[in-house]
């Protein structure tokens, strides 16, 4: 009869770690070492950001490992791709709740295939014991005066977005009320699930945000809800915005399976998108549309830039005339009494 082996020391999660983790040729010395030593790009600037997931409330609590680890790595590289920067490194701390190997097993496999996929080298971190929560600061590369900022919208300019928005939102509230909508068809289950695959792994735009670099005038990453972030732009840029609700953009899987007036919320306050959204001239029309196509990635126009000092939702398709639009909410806020991302659509028109 052979003994059971032992639960893994904290060490012993470390080594599985620094097994796996890949490296690049900037790093000098990576997992093991107090500190991680980097080589310095010449002529770029760093990058550095980083968040934290908790357990229940940015991921569900049924959320597979492998997908815990791709999102915690992919809304970093969101926030980089919305600086313009180009991924290097990270670092990550892992809180666990126990030694648990094969839980560490599969996180791994979606953190380090989404590091493969974007050559982020994981080169340092700390694990420790308590509730479930990871947090990572990933590093990256701009060109001297090229990053993309919050603050320079400018007046004029017309405002886009990439991809579409509330896929997410709509995919936590159905894992949040299991049977909702009615899931009798193999049509509705699979878009449920293509929603549920939005929110627990989003697509980092990097490579839109480094084509953008230096291009466009201001960008941000839409993680707390379009209206919220977008407020955060005009806070930091001094201007007021128009958002044309016709013009937001729309998958088939939420058209589906959510009704216009929750799906209007949910697009404008949901949040969890990880989408870019940047103002830009006028005169780049064409040219974004040349590079969506280039990228395969859909960007649409959806509001403009004006003065004023917040965002207006025009209840009207794109740049025609209509009564503003009172959302629910403007997004996430995180110590807000009442965190329920999708509220009541009841109380939508003003």
């Amino acid at each position: 009869m052979h003994d059971a082996p032992p639960d893994p020391t904290e060490f012993d999660l470390i080594r599985r770690i620094r097994q796996r983790a890949a490296g690049r040729d900037d790093v000098v010395l990576g997992i093991g070492d107090d500190a991680a030593i980097l080589d310095a790009a010449p002529g770029r600037q760093l990058v550095v950001a980083m968040d934290t997931l908790n357990a229940g409330i940015h991921f569900p609590l049924d959320t597979a490992p492998a997908d815990i680890g791709w999102k915690a790595l992919a809304v970093n590289l969101s926030d980089l791709a919305a600086m313009g920067a180009e991924p290097a490194w990270c670092t990550l701390s892992l809180s666990l709740p126990e030694r648990d190997g094969p839980w560490l097993d599969g996180f791994l496999d979606g953190f380090l295939a989404l590091a493969a996929a974007h050559g982020v080298a994981l080169v340092g971190g700390d694990t420790t014991r308590g509730p479930l929560s990871v947090c990572v600061t990933a590093h990256g590369w701009v060109t001297p005066a090229a990053a993309l900022r919050r603050s320079a919208a400018c007046v004029g300019d017309d405002v886009w977005i990439s991809g579409s928005l509330g896929d997410a939102a709509a995919g936590l509230r159905f894992a949040l009320a299991p049977g909702e909508p009615a899931e009798d068809d193999e049509r509705t289950r699979a878009a449920v699930r293509g929603l549920r695959d939005r929110l627990d792994r989003p697509t980092p735009r990097v490579a839109l945000g480094r084509a953008l670099a230096g291009r466009v005038h201001a960008a941000i990453d839409v993680s707390d809800g379009l209206l919220a972030d977008l407020d955060h732009v005009c806070e930091a840029s001094g201007v007021g915005m128009r958002v044309w609700a016709g013009a937001l953009p729309c998958s088939p899987a939420l058209s589906e399976t959510v009704e216009a007036d929750l799906r209007r919320a949910l697009q404008l306050g949901g949040g969890d998108d990880y989408e870019l959204c940047f103002t830009a001239p006028t005169a780049l029309r064409d040219a974004l549309g040349e590079l969506s196509l280039a990228l395969a990635v859909p960007l649409s126009r959806i509001g403009t830039v004006g003065v004023g000092e917040r965002v207006r939702v025009i209840d009207a398709g794109l740049d025609q005339d209509g009564p503003e639009w009172v959302p629910p909410r403007r997004g996430y806020v995180h110590f807000d009494p009442d965190p329920d991302p999708t509220p009541d659509p009841a109380r939508e028109r003003d």
